[in-house]
């Protein structure tokens, strides 16, 4: 491997490890109404989505594990009931750290089967070099599917669906119906180039698909809750949709050519959206780097 890639999987590295020790004790959790009964979450990690009403509370990813009764407060000041759900949109330490808080306190785990299969086993996460030890016990879900999963709660459907090799093999959407909310877990990074997680059976092309999945039942009305930015809209999502599979096509075309990883990151095949995705935690280098080797990992 050549040098500029062991750098650049340093720096990645280095950034989630600091992020993962950062002082939690400074974050804020942010709690905005989308709907009668649905609210989109936001603190440190992957943004969380609530459902609350007469029937129970289900919550939508659990952030870190210190953050857990920052989240269990921002949900008693709208509710005094406590979490009964909590769904994993896949299976990455910064969207599931609190199921072991929750999980002690009732709250029963739901997730794609792939997510209890590597939150139950060593996992390395291959880009950043970082080896993640099992969960404990109490962090796995309880409750396991292998496609789809509906709940029928507070006034509202929420039909939860995994979809293939996107950012990782355990994603899974959920789709409020009656709210018309769409979260999309780390399969959406609005405004931010994504993270895809090839060695945990991440693709782009996973990705796109699982986009135009959600683009197929969104309106222009329609709110969709990305697993880091902002809230955002159908629009959006399409933007993000077309970058991606604009980039990857690019990327494609030059592995044909036999061009090189180092080749490729050096070549600015993301220059013209740059200024709007290349500002995040994977600049846009980076972020080819990513997608070619994603390719070649699955030739």
């Amino acid at each position: 491997m050549n040098r500029r890639i062991i750098a650049a999987l340093g720096v990645l590295a280095a950034a989630s490890v600091a992020h993962a020790q950062q002082d939690f004790t400074k974050v804020e959790i942010t709690t905005t109404k989308l709907a009668e009964t649905t609210y989109m979450m936001a603190g440190a990690g992957g943004n969380m989505g609530l459902s609350i009403g007469e029937d129970a509370v289900f919550l939508i990813d659990d952030q870190f594990a210190p953050l857990t009764p920052k989240i269990v407060a921002a949900i008693a000041r709208i509710t005094s009931k406590p979490v009964r759900f909590v769904i994993n949109t896949h299976w990455h330490f910064d969207h599931t750290g609190g199921n072991e808080n929750l999980g002690q306190a009732g709250a029963i785990i739901v997730a794609h089967d792939n997510v209890r299969k590597r939150m139950n086993s060593d996992q390395f996460i291959e880009f950043m070099q970082m080896k993640i030890p099992p969960s404990p016990k109490a962090s796995l879900p309880v409750v396991t599917f292998p496609g789809t999963i509906t709940f029928h709660l507070n006034g509202d459907e929420m039909r939860v669906f995994h979809v293939p090799r996107a950012h990782t093999d355990g994603d899974s959407i959920v789709h409020f119906v009656k709210s018309d909310v769409i979260h999309m877990g780390d399969v959406y990074f609005n405004n931010l180039y994504p993270f895809i997680d090839t060695s945990s059976g991440g693709t782009p092309e996973g990705v796109i698909a699982a986009c135009d999945q959600v683009l197929a039942i969104a309106s222009d009305k329609t709110r969709i809750i990305p697993g880091h930015g902002p809230l955002a809209t159908r629009a959006e999502l399409k933007a993000y949709r077309d970058m991606l599979a604009t980039v990857t096509a690019r990327i494609r075309r030059m592995i044909g050519e036999g061009r090189t990883v180092e080749e490729i990151s050096a070549a600015k095949v993301s220059g013209e959206f740059d200024e709007k995705w290349g500002k995040g935690f994977i600049p846009p280098a980076k972020f080819a780097q990513m997608i070619a080797m994603g390719i070649l990992k699955n030739r």
